[in-house]
């Protein structure tokens, strides 16, 4: 996570208890990304003395909140912090949000509406309205599908930082699942960039031969994407002139999700 994007959720005030020092520390150390922090480079940050830092880090990594690298001497987000994370996440039930709008995406597009949600470096389905059509589209819940392959996924990528996209694309090879699969890391950032200016993504056959998909990403409350919301049916349904139509309002849909669990535009 980037500093800019935790300047929001951090105390703005001075500090007058522990448990706001406690706070400072881990947000600080949370925007310092997967490299972590030095301790005297985090007492800077925080803006305290280096031994009282130094002292509620041994904490934390005690609790197993925070963890320590002894070959960098920096300090990073442990396995306690993701299970918070991942806790909140269950709690805002971005699922029980998010079914209304698929519910009237069917209604108003008579194509199943489907919602994903990032999962480390992948994204799964965890929830679908079929269209009332015979011939329909369904999706597999539960099944991690990369991010570069389909609009659900691309709408996701594109809403994360250019910093998490570079670490994504270093790191993970561009497989091909269809022979409309983007391979090309250059067309891909291309391709995000198209996304990012008309605020959805499309795919045709790129994850699976017969679907085509448009999909707008799911905002969390500190602007971080949690996931996307689509709209997807045979790719013989969507017509050249009916994606800009299907693109508003997914993106409607997925900015009405965002905003009911908490995330307010900048």
């Amino acid at each position: 996570m980037a500093l800019a994007e935790v300047q929001s959720a951090r105390p703005t005030r001075e500090p007058t208890s522990g448990l706001e020092r406690v706070l400072r520390v881990i947000y600080a150390v949370s925007a310092a990304g997967a490299d972590g922090i030095g301790v005297s480079a985090l007492a800077r940050e925080v803006d305290q003395p280096k031994a009282v830092t130094h002292r509620l880090l041994k904490g934390l990594v005690a609790g197993g909140f925070l963890a320590f690298d002894n070959s960098t001497k920096c300090y990073r987000l442990g396995t306690g912090a993701l299970a918070v994370g991942l806790a909140a996440l269950r709690q805002t039930n971005v699922q029980q949000t998010a079914r209304p709008v698929l519910e009237r995406l069917v209604r108003e597009t008579r194509e199943t509406a489907t919602l994903s949600l990032k999962q480390g470096d992948s994204r799964i389905y965890v929830d679908q309205v079929l269209s009332p059509q015979e011939i329909r589209m369904s999706v597999a819940t539960g099944v991690p599908y990369p991010l570069h392959a389909g609009s659900s996924s691309k709408a996701i990528l594109a809403a994360m930082s250019d910093a998490a996209i570079d670490e994504y694309l270093a790191s993970h090879d561009l497989n091909v699942l269809t022979p409309a699969t983007i391979a090309s890391r250059h067309q891909l950032l291309e391709e995000i960039v198209q996304i990012r200016e008309r605020g959805y993504a499309f795919s045709a056959g790129e994850r699976d031969a017969g679907a085509a998909s448009v999909a707008a990403a799911v905002l969390g409350m500190d602007g971080v994407v949690l996931g996307s919301i689509s709209v997807c049916g045979p790719v013989g349904r969507f017509e050249a002139a009916d994606i800009e139509r299907l693109g508003v309002l997914v993106r409607s849909g997925a900015d009405e999700t965002s905003r009911a669990i908490g995330h307010l535009p900048g």
